[in-house]
């Protein structure tokens, strides 16, 4: 990969870390139901729809709490909706930080069971609800990675298909002519050893193509 596509890339798609999935996660506090609602999101607009589908759906409940964090926190947002001050959105965001990830938000739902629980209890069950919700979830890295297209005879290709996997590349399409055209990625740190192998296996024979820089979870946890 040239230097300047390098740079380009690297601007463009960044490591990061936000939530593998949705969840949701119902607990129960002296006779008020909380349920937490973690998602991964792109941006506020994102944000905004999904905090939206929540108060549609449980537009029935006392209180629909939220946070959201984006871009590695520059955007932070939260809401106490209607809770005491510093109780709710507060407690959920605080969650959203310490888990490491960005580009995520929680809705907390309420509904009230009669039994009033001080700021403190208020707190601790909003950031619970908020921390179950996340763990549901659980968190997935995301890394730039380069998507190559590599025009292969068919000896190289059968060659070339043990190797890929060592150098941890995915072959996501092959399409088979007159040669062999793989479709492929693999993380952008280890571009440079893909096209070195590549050319050592086809003896220089083989065409390599970058086709995109995009992002893609490479570990879950």
């Amino acid at each position: 990969m040239k230097k300047k596509e390098k740079e380009a890339s690297r601007e463009e798609v960044r490591r990061r870390v936000t939530l593998a999935d949705t969840a949701s996660v119902e607990m129960e506090e002296r006779k008020s139901i909380f349920i937490g609602h973690a998602a991964p999101v792109r941006d506020e607009e994102d944000a905004r729809r999904f905090l939206e589908e929540k108060r549609r759906e449980y537009h029935d409940a006392t209180h629909n709490v939220y946070a959201y964090l984006l871009n590695g926190g520059a955007v932070a947002r939260y809401s106490d909706d209607g809770e005491p001050q510093g109780t709710g959105g507060i407690p959920v965001l605080n969650v959203l930080k310490m888990s490491g990830a960005t580009d995520l938000i929680v809705v907390v739902t309420r509904y009230f069971g009669g039994i009033l629980l001080g700021a403190g209890g208020l707190v601790r069950a909003y950031g619970t609800a908020a921390k179950y919700a996340v763990d549901a979830a659980g968190l997935a890295v995301f890394e730039p990675y380069a998507v190559y297209r590599l025009d292969v005879s068919y000896s190289d290709y059968q060659k070339l298909t043990a190797a890929l996997p060592k150098l941890g590349v995915s072959e996501d399409k092959c399409d088979f002519g007159e040669g062999v055209a793989v479709l492929c990625a693999v993380e952008e740190s280890r571009a440079d050893e893909l096209l070195a192998a590549v050319g050592e296996i086809t003896c220089g024979r083989g065409k390599t193509t970058l086709l995109r820089i995009e992002e893609r979870a490479s570990k879950k946890t």
